[in-house]
């Protein structure tokens, strides 16, 4: 089971390290910057479409009992 914990480790991890949260529906999302997503207790609210300056032009809220798996993201994915 993942914790809010262990996704703020990686979040917060020095240097950050791009990764991706796979969601039981099959989705995913890429965190590709320590700004990208926020860590609550319950969800981890992902940024989406995010510009050139890094703003998000929506969100995104993952409950972390739905999140199935957190990926290191491939190095092609990041740029």
């Amino acid at each position: 089971m993942i914790t809010a914990k262990q996704i703020r480790d990686l979040m917060e991890s020095k240097p950050f390290r791009p990764f991706r949260i796979c969601m039981s529906d099959g989705s995913h999302h890429d965190i590709t910057n320590h700004d990208a997503a926020f860590v609550t207790k319950n969800t981890v609210e992902v940024g989406l479409n995010l510009d050139a300056d890094g703003f998000a032009e929506y969100v995104t809220r993952c409950s972390i009992l739905h999140i199935t798996r957190l990926e290191d993201l491939p190095e092609a994915v990041t740029h």
